[in-house]
């Protein structure tokens, strides 16, 4: 994962988006998490990554060979896991979902922009 990391810091700096790299790596990270944790596909096929430039932000894409679509759900204030895609979800305002993909399993998206961020927010309330 920190090359995933590594190539999307570059990819927002390049497209003028770096403000928004703390967040995106954030997103990032639990789509990865949650491929490498609960995608079950051929041990032939990797996960991937891709980033594309979208209005005022990017959208971050995992692919995995798993056909299983992720739901958000309900946590408890004591479960030690189930949350990624509720941050996911938070983070990007809701801007996330699922989708098929060539070849077999699926790609879990996410598009995190200016106007969804918690820095922006709080920008635009003051």
């Amino acid at each position: 994962m920190p090359r995933a990391r590594r190539h999307l810091r570059r990819e927002l700096e390049a497209w003028g988006l770096a403000e928004l790299a703390d967040v995106a790596e954030l997103v990032l990270c639990e789509l990865f998490t949650n491929a490498v944790r609960h995608a079950r596909g051929p041990r032939d096929r990797r996960i991937a990554t891709r980033y594309q430039r979208v209005p005022g932000g990017v959208r971050v894409e995992v692919h995995d060979a798993c056909a299983t679509w992720p739901a958000l759900k309900q946590t408890e204030g004591n479960e030690e896991s189930g949350r990624g895609l509720a941050l996911v979800d938070a983070l990007t305002g809701a801007r996330w979902g699922v989708s098929e993909r060539d070849g077999i399993g699926k790609l879990v998206w996410a598009v995190v922009a200016a106007e969804t961020t918690p820095e922006s927010k709080e920008e635009k309330e003051q």
